[in-house]
């Protein structure tokens, strides 16, 4: 018991504030030797915030943090974050969560969302606890007062429910490669409009059993 004590202590120093904390970052010696009653007592109370990391409730504060941010509010968004922060969850799991749901749930409607979503990964991969706690609120608030659309969602799923359906239709002609005399005499590429030397060109892209399909709308 003294012993797993001492190892919540350690680990959760730098979260509580308190003198066990350091200057030197991962310096458990010192921080050890600086464990007292009233640490050890503040650790065991915290207990009961800890939550199974792969237990219902696990998921259910992920679930509610993510339908929050969709949502757009970021009051509930920060909440659950605060959950999680406190119940022990790993920062870069909630850093790749907020990554996904920059792109599923925000998209085009604000690329930069993506870019901010990514650089609080990368940045929560080097920093670590506790100061990891401030990258990803601030990237919780972004994403949650962001506009919202699942085009990017949408549009996937229904080209590869068109795959699925359709299979490998044939590539139109004039989109093949012609690397040889032999392509170029069965008709690869042929007909093909370089859209740079004629931006008004129209010239069919899709395979033409779906030519007139629409799968960003």
């Amino acid at each position: 018991v003294a012993l797993n004590a001492l190892e919540l202590c350690v680990n959760a120093s730098s979260r509580l504030g308190s003198n066990a904390r350091t200057s030197a970052a991962g310096d458990q010696a010192k921080a050890c030797s600086q464990v007292t009653p009233d640490i050890i007592k503040q650790v065991f109370d915290r207990t009961n915030l800890l939550y199974d990391k792969a237990g219902e409730e696990h998921y259910n504060i992920i679930s509610a943090f993510i339908k929050s941010l969709r949502g757009s509010d970021v009051d509930a968004a920060v909440y659950y974050l605060a959950r999680m922060i406190e119940g022990g969850e790993d920062a870069e799991f909630i850093a790749r969560r907020l990554l996904i749901f920059s792109s599923e749930d925000i998209g085009n409607a604000l690329p930069t969302a993506l870019v901010v979503a990514n650089a609080c990964f990368d940045a929560v991969r080097k920093i670590g606890w506790p100061e990891s706690q401030l990258i990803l609120t601030q990237t919780t608030i972004y994403l949650a007062k962001a506009p919202k659309s699942n085009l990017s969602v949408r549009a996937i799923s229904s080209a590869r429910a068109e795959v699925q359906e359709s299979g490998n239709l044939p590539i139109p002609l004039h989109l093949r490669n012609a690397p040889t005399k032999f392509m170029k005499d069965l008709g690869y590429s042929q007909g093909y409009i370089y859209t740079h030397s004629d931006p008004t060109a129209q010239q069919e892209f899709l395979p033409k059993e779906i030519k007139n399909k629409k799968f960003v709308k």
